[in-house]
């Protein structure tokens, strides 16, 4: 991660005592009002002067005072804010951020103060509390143990939303993991599938053309992970924090933080098309660096038995087979996953991973995060949950070249698993290894606060398109969604761009895949993640003709640009990104009828001639160039779960 260069200008301070503040973007098409009415604080969201959010609360509860009720605005200050970062693992390499704050000061009936941050770009709001230290004999700490915080949608919008699920249930208890099934412009009054409200991020669609994308941001050891509660006709959504159930039980629901102390950040992000919800870099905007990267990590591709050879394959000669594969296809990386531990064994390990670096290939390893917090079986175990053990391991990793772990099945979204992420996160960027989050919460800004994070699966992900034949169908649908949620807000580890026809060794028997190899490779480039898997077989290398394994032996997985080209939730979506000088603009179709688009690719010139994949009758990949017209646009046909490629 390059240097930061940050700038705060605090220009125009005013202190103010009316019951209402407002604050609008640089751009000044969006506005943010907060008001104080009856002793309840409020803010709304206008953009374009369409009201994105209507009248939603503010406030927070904690064990040393209540900050939902009878409140008054003391105060308020405003300034603006320029920040200017580069990065390597996001949709973008630069960021130009510039902002207009307004903090608001807010009294209760004990005359406790309350600090809320508004931070206002032209499509993002984030928002956060800060409590302040009352006097010198007050407490220095605070336990957080509810938000009134709210998101009050108008009538008429639809949503887009994965529920929450209820905690250790599932295979072997590892429930929750961020891996239920999205709905599509389903009602806001429809109750979530289990009664316990809706993981982040959250998409809903206002109006015609309206869209509103809610997350959170910039949380550490220092907080829980929130959700979003089901739908209340008078509240709209609330923060919700972790069910009692979660890590087994074990740890508290609230969140334990110093005063002065302050809570994550909440983004909503807002616009008159689904542009500013594809590209927005909010995640990262308001979040800050918490440590130096120990090296300059390398970001890749990876090959992995697992996803279609399952835990059998995790021993010495298969691994062999797919470090051999990583090379022939010039990937960094091979995935050794579960069970390593007792069906090759530590020492093996060792002269499998010199093995590979002689064929110009580094391995990740899989890890258990597992202490006590479910019952998931595989090894290793218990090793990244005690900090002695943690540190034996990482050191033994780094002493024979292992470049990343893979850790899976974390216990839920308190503030203690929060811990757990972070130090792992921590431990390893001591000894040069890059992480992958797999069962687990969702990343929240986590690419630029931790320089050694990759992504995390949090997600339906495609080991499930191996599993069920249900999944495989649904994968277009899924695959068409994520770049407006899901993957909008954080990196992805989808697990795999999969081109077997068959989900099976032989590739001959159980359920086919229902996707074409021309929308296989496109997901390649619509899922954002800096190290990408590639999940091809050995078998793939003598079935599939040269010009997709040309392109697949060259897909990037870093970014220095994306745009919004077009699609909708769940039905197709075309993306361009910018890798150095080249674009790839890649596209996907979920729906039964051949899609005929006529893109406006103004990143192109004029009468150029590119490169476009397209899918023929058989669904293989076939290779034309087209030109740029004069207008800057490329007409295209993407088949029924099917693809395209421009570049």
């Amino acid at each position: 991660m390059k240097k930061t260069v940050f700038l705060f200008l605090a220009l125009c301070t005013s202190i103010v005592l009316q019951a209402t503040e407002t604050v609008s973007s640089p751009n000044r098409r969006l506005t943010v009002s907060v008001q104080v009415e009856q002793g309840v604080a409020q803010y709304s969201i206008q953009y374009d002067g369409q009201q994105m959010l209507m009248p939603s609360r503010l406030g927070l509860t904690s064990n040393i005072g209540d900050f939902t009720q009878d409140l008054t605005l003391k105060g308020s200050k405003t300034s603006q804010v320029e920040k200017r970062y580069d990065m390597t693992r996001t949709k973008a390499s630069h960021s130009d951020y510039k902002a207009n704050q307004l903090e608001v000061t807010l009294a209760n009936g004990k005359g406790h103060n309350m600090v809320v941050t508004f931070l206002v770009s032209d499509n993002d709001v984030a928002y956060r509390y800060t409590l302040l230290r009352q006097q010198k004999d007050n407490p220095k700490t605070a336990v957080i143990t509810g938000e009134a915080s709210s998101f009050r949608l108008p009538d008429g919008t639809t949503t887009f939303l994965s529920p929450q699920s209820k905690s250790m249930v599932g295979w072997e208890r590892t429930k929750p993991s961020y891996e239920e099934v999205y709905s599509a412009d389903a009602p806001m009054a429809r109750p979530s599938q289990f009664g316990e409200g809706y993981v982040f991020p959250t998409l809903f669609h206002v109006g015609i053309d309206g869209w509103v994308l809610i997350s959170e941001t910039g949380v550490t050891s220092g907080y829980v992970g929130s959700h979003l509660s089901d739908f209340d006709a008078v509240k709209g959504y609330t923060i919700a924090f972790p069910m009692a159930g979660e890590l087994n039980g074990l740890g508290s629901t609230f969140a334990g933080i110093p005063v002065p102390g302050s809570t994550p950040w909440r983004t909503i992000t807002v616009g008159n098309s689904l542009k500013p919800i594809v590209e927005t870099t909010v995640s990262y905007d308001v979040v800050e660096p918490l440590y130096q990267p120990t090296q300059a990590y390398k970001p890749g591709r990876y090959t992995w038995s697992w996803l279609i050879w399952q835990d059998n394959s995790c021993n010495y000669q298969d691994q062999v087979t797919f470090i051999d594969l990583a090379a022939t296809m010039g990937y960094e990386y091979c995935l050794v996953d579960a069970l390593w531990d007792v069906q090759i064994g530590y020492d093996k390990v060792e002269e499998l991973s010199a093995y590979a670096q002689k064929k110009g290939v580094n391995l990740l390893l899989w890890y258990n995060s597992n202490g006590c917090e479910n019952d998931a079986p595989q090894g290793p175990r218990h090793k990244m949950d005690n900090a002695i053990v943690r540190d034996q391991e990482m050191a033994w990793m780094k002493k024979i070249g292992i470049k990343g772990i893979k850790v899976d099945f974390f216990g839920g979204d308190k503030q203690q698993v929060m811990q757990l992420y972070e130090d792992i996160l921590y431990d390893a960027n001591r000894y040069g290894l890059q992480v992958i989050f797999h069962g687990c919460t969702l990343p929240r800004g986590w690419e630029r606060m931790y320089p050694n994070y990759v992504a995390s699966e949090a997600v339906l992900a495609s080991e499930n398109v191996f599993f069920t034949e249900d999944a495989a169908i649904r994968e277009p649908f899924d695959l068409t969604l994520h770049p407006f949620c899901r993957n909008a807000t954080a990196a992805m580890d989808w697990g795999g761009t999969i081109m077997n026809r068959y989900m099976s060794r032989d590739n001959k028997s159980r359920h086919t895949r229902k996707t074409t190899d021309v929308f296989e490779m496109a997901a390649s480039i619509t899922i954002q993640t800096s190290i990408q898997c590639v999940a091809i077989q050995p078998n793939n290398l003598t079935e599939l003709p040269q010009v997709e394994l040309d392109f697949l032996k060259s897909i990037p997985t870093t970014w220095d640009e994306t745009r919004y080209i077009d699609g909708y939730p769940g039905k197709y979506v075309v993306l361009a990104r910018r890798h150095g000088n080249e674009w790839y603009i890649a596209g996907l179709n979920a729906e039964s009828q051949a899609k005929k688009l006529t893109l406006a690719l103004p990143m192109l010139q004029p009468g150029q001639t590119i490169s476009y994949y397209t899918d023929n009758k058989e669904g293989y990949a076939e290779l034309r160039q087209v030109k740029v017209d004069k207008k800057g646009q490329v007409k295209v046909v993407m088949q029924p779960n099917g693809g395209c490629i421009l570049k």
